[in-house]
């Protein structure tokens, strides 16, 4: 059912947090808290209220009693007002303003896009750490604002906010660490190095889904617009289509962790190609696609780069190529091995006092083969049990019992052998 439109927070605070939907609970990390009996407020004195509120989808569009919001969240330090109705910012700061310990908001979804933030009403966020303004179609004016009046702010949200421009602030915000501003579309890297200007301090820098094009910027330019820059993610830039692009990235001096999934680029790459020429090209990274590169797999993706790029002509090999053979030498090619597993074994099959040799495939089940060895022995497959021995087995045949497990599982090999026994009545 909808929920009523004019519905105030403290409202909803006292529905969804009263004992009978939210009964009191001890225990470790429950975070339950009992405020202080609030004068004629009989009911609300005995609100079992968390630290952490969620209110999200509630059709909250006010504040409502300002008195009663500080004397029930003065604990609050968490509050998701996500998918309301809120688009005055002076309501929101009617909340948060008596919401003393606030450390992490989510406004998302909230048409805030219709009013005007002023500098008072952001001051009542002074406290706040982390701010989440997805899909909120918050204006960079608004950003700005709150970014003056927030000097503690570490992570900043603006995903789906629809930006084509980045406006840059008047002021730097050295505080902020971690930047979310995926799916809006921001193509051009000159918009990207405005980011840099904006968050010096930035430690990462999540950009998925922007269709960013080329990184039109010097290595020493990046330098220092990034320069404790950890982490980054360009998933689905739809624009990155050289290598150089990828090689930029080496600039920025802390880059530690790269995700780069869904890119043009690397479409005509198998799944082990594009990990090992990503590692290979970016010898800083000890993260890559949410992956850990250890030191074993980082040694086999530089050989495999010098391998990859040795038959090219001497215009097309990169620079990095020869950084790598000055570490490793000129390797000989690989001998090309067919690894693919066998998708059949030759076996003998002995029943009773018969022996016979027979081609079976190893992708199919113990109950497939049951019917194919029907003929063979002369059995149901209810009456049928099937013996394994592998050559080198210690322990003699290992039962075939589960009827659907494939038989490569048994890694069987050509000359070993299945015996067939009829089931014992």
């Amino acid at each position: 059912m909808d929920q009523p439109s004019g519905r105030s927070f403290m409202q909803v605070l006292c529905e969804k947090y009263s004992p009978e939907n939210f009964p009191y609970r001890r225990g470790p990390g429950m975070g339950v808290h009992v405020p202080a009996t609030l004068q004629g407020s009989p009911m609300k004195d005995r609100l079992n209220l968390p630290s952490v509120l969620v209110l999200n989808s509630c059709g909250i569009t006010c504040a409502g009693d300002e008195n009663e919001i500080a004397a029930f969240c003065a604990h609050v330090s968490e509050l998701d007002l996500s998918d309301n109705k809120l688009e005055d910012w002076h309501e929101v700061s009617k909340i948060v303003s008596n919401v003393p310990h606030l450390e992490f908001l989510n406004l998302s979804s909230n048409p805030l896009s219709l009013s005007v933030l002023e500098r008072r009403c952001a001051g009542s966020f002074a406290g706040v750490r982390k701010l989440v303004l997805n899909n909120s179609k918050a204006s960079w004016e608004t950003v700005h604002t709150i970014l003056q009046e927030l000097p503690d702010l570490e992570e900043l949200f603006l995903c789906l906010n629809d930006y084509e421009t980045v406006s840059c602030s008047p002021v730097c915000c050295q505080s902020l660490k971690l930047l979310h501003i995926t799916d809006n579309n921001l193509q051009d890297w000159t918009e990207i190095r405005k980011l840099g200007i904006m968050f010096p301090s930035l430690d990462t820098l999540i950009l998925a889904n922007n269709n960013l094009t080329t990184i039109e910027e010097s290595e020493d330019s990046l330098a220092r617009l990034f320069p404790n820059l950890r982490s980054i993610n360009l998933h689905k830039s739809a624009g990155l289509h050289c290598w150089e692009d990828i090689d930029k990235l080496n600039s920025f001096p802390k880059l530690e962790e790269v995700k780069l999934l869904g890119i043009p680029l690397l479409q005509s790459y198998t799944t082990e190609e594009r990990r090992k020429l990503l590692i290979a090209r970016l010898p800083s990274i000890v993260k890559l696609n949410g992956s850990i590169v250890a030191d074993g797999e980082r040694e086999d993706s530089e050989r495999f780069f010098i391998r990859y790029y040795m038959e090219f002509p001497e215009e097309e090999v990169p620079f990095r190529y020869h950084e790598l053979v000055t570490k490793y030498g000129k390797l000989e090619p690989l001998a090309v091995v067919d690894l693919r597993p066998q998708s059949s074994v030759k076996v003998e099959v002995h029943f009773q006092d018969k022996v016979e040799e027979m081609s079976i495939r190893l992708d199919q089940t113990v109950a497939e083969l049951k019917k194919h060895l029907k003929t063979v022995v002369q059995l149901s497959t209810s009456n049928m049990l099937l013996f394994y021995l592998d050559q080198e087995a210690p322990f003699g045949p290992e039962e075939m019992k589960y009827s659907s497990r494939a038989l490569h599982s048994y890694g069987i090999r050509d000359g070993d052998k299945i015996y067939v026994e009829p089931r014992m009545k």
